[in-house]
């Protein structure tokens, strides 16, 4: 028994799956470019003894890359449930 989601059953699902698309390419974008900041800030911010901002950014670079991980893997993550939804 073949088990899928019925992508279609409802109107202006197309429309949906476009923005959720835009969505997550938007977060992706902004997670890696706070990613390069955080992570350069960090980097001048220790070189100059600035502990206080470099454990700012620090934090900011966890975050960001945590926000990165979330968003990238939430497609796969989502395709691995409906493969493991059709074999049962």
């Amino acid at each position: 028994m073949d088990v899928f989601p019925d992508f279609e059953g409802l109107s202006g699902i197309g429309d949906l799956r476009e923005v959720v698309g835009a969505l997550l390419t938007f977060v992706l974008i902004t997670a890696v470019l706070m990613l390069i900041v955080c992570a350069i800030t960090w980097a001048i911010a220790t070189a100059n003894g600035n502990h206080a901002a470099a454990t700012k950014a620090r934090i900011g670079a966890w975050t960001a890359l945590g926000a990165t991980v979330l968003a990238g893997g939430g497609v796969a993550w989502m395709n691995w449930l409906i493969d493991l939804g059709q074999q049962l």
